[in-house]
C-alpha cells in the first residue's frame, strides 16, 4: 500500500476536487455493453498516452465472459480499502468494487481516466473530480434482456428484476452524454471515441491555464 500512501501525500497539497485532467464515468444498465464500448476505444487509442483505462478491483473471480479485472476476496478488499488503496469504492449486486488510488494521480496530472462505475456514486465523483464527463451507455429493453440471458449468471426472474430497477434510474445534472448501443458496436464505439477526443482536448487546454 506504499504507492497509495505516496499518492495521498502528493495530493495533500491540493484541495479536492482533483483538477487538470478529466474523469470519464461510463455508466448504464447491465447488458448495455459498457465494457464492449470501452474495449473498442482501448483498442482504437492503444498508443494514446493521455488516456488511462482504469482496471477495476472486484470481489468476483475473473472469467472469459466478464471484464478483465483484478480480484480480491471480501476480507482482503475491506483491508485494502482501509489502507487507502482505492480512490473510489462501492457495493452493488452483492459485490464490492474499487478504482485504484492512482486514478487521482492520473487526473491531477492532466490525463483522461476512463472507468466503468455505478450510477449511484456519481454524486461522489462530482465532489472528487472538477472535470467529470458522464457517459451513459444504453440499449433497448429487448437487447438488454437478450444480453443478460446469454450471460447465464441469473435466472429469468432475476434478469427481469434487474431490468425493472434500471428503468427507474434517471441521470440528471451537467456533463451527461447518452449513447445507444443497441446496434453494431462500431457505431456506439465511434461516438464514445469522439467524446474521449474532446476530453483529451479539454485536458490539454486545462493544463495551460
Amino acid at each position: 500500500m506504499m504507492v497509495s500512501a505516496l499518492i495521498e501525500r502528493e495530493l495533500s497539497a491540493e484541495t479536492f476536487p482533483v483538477r487538470h485532467g478529466v474523469f470519464v464515468a461510463v455508466v448504464g444498465p447491465s447488458g448495455a455493453g459498457k465494457d464492449t464500448v470501452i474495449g473498442y476505444a482501448r483498442t482504437l487509442f492503444a498508443d494514446e498516452t493521455r488516456l488511462d483505462f482504469v482496471r477495476r478491483v472486484i470481489t468476483r473471480p475473473s472469467d472469459a465472459a466478464s471484464e478483465d479485472h483484478d480480484t480480491l476476496a471480501d476480507a482482503a478488499f475491506v483491508e485494502a480499502e482501509a489502507d487507502g488503496a482505492f480512490a473510489i469504492s462501492w457495493e452493488a449486486h452483492g459485490l464490492r468494487y474499487g478504482l485504484p488510488a492512482d486514478v487521482d494521480w492520473s487526473v491531477a496530472n492532466g490525463h483522461v481516466a476512463v472507468a466503468n462505475v455505478s450510477r449511484a456514486i456519481i454524486p461522489t465523483l462530482r465532489e472528487r473530480y472538477a472535470n467529470l464527463a458522464i457517459v451513459e451507455i444504453t440499449a433497448s429493453p429487448d437487447v438488454l434482456a437478450g444480453r443478460l440471458a446469454m450471460r447465464g449468471r441469473e435466472s429469468r426472474g432475476e434478469v427481469l428484476a434487474r431490468l425493472a430497477r434500471s428503468a427507474n434510474i434517471t441521470l440528471t445534472g451537467p456533463g451527461v452524454t447518452t449513447i445507444d448501443n443497441s446496434g453494431p458496436r462500431e457505431v456506439a464505439g465511434e461516438r464514445f471515441a469522439e467524446l474521449l477526443r474532446k476530453a483529451m482536448a479539454f485536458s490539454d487546454m486545462s493544463g495551460l491555464i
